[in-house]
């Protein structure tokens, strides 16, 4: 199974896993874990900012994600175009293209916040 990962559940799942729910530390164990260059985005705009998950967003990935060898989606035009195509359920930009990413790829989102499953994407925490 590969499964996308929401930002907080990709750091907490690569750092702290003891903080993922218990679907998601089971399925993380065993799924293709997936990131996106969203959730690198997400890590730049937000580092430095209070309640920042990583300090130096670059070095993280590099270190967790690159060295790993972990699948990176980029975002393509197809999930530019799903994105357009939501409604407005939820205002948060970096979740709205994961979710696009999801609908794109017809993959599970790993994710804490339950409002996105109003997406009509599976979710998993």
């Amino acid at each position: 199974m590969r499964v996308l990962t929401d930002t907080h559940a990709l750091v907490w799942a690569l750092q702290v896993p003891e903080m993922l729910g218990a679907e998601a530390r089971k399925i993380m164990d065993t799924a293709e874990l997936t990131a996106s260059v969203a959730n690198l985005w997400e890590l730049c705009i937000k580092s430095g900012k209070k309640g920042a998950l990583v300090n130096d967003p670059v070095v993280w990935w590099h270190t967790y994600v690159a060295r790993a060898e972990l699948a990176t989606l980029p975002i393509r035009l197809a999930d530019v175009l799903s994105l357009s195509a939501l409604p407005e359920i939820h205002k948060d930009p970096f979740d709205r293209i994961l979710v696009a990413q999801c609908i794109s790829e017809g993959i599970p989102l790993v994710t804490k916040d339950e409002r996105l499953r109003l997406y009509g994407i599976q979710t998993i925490w």
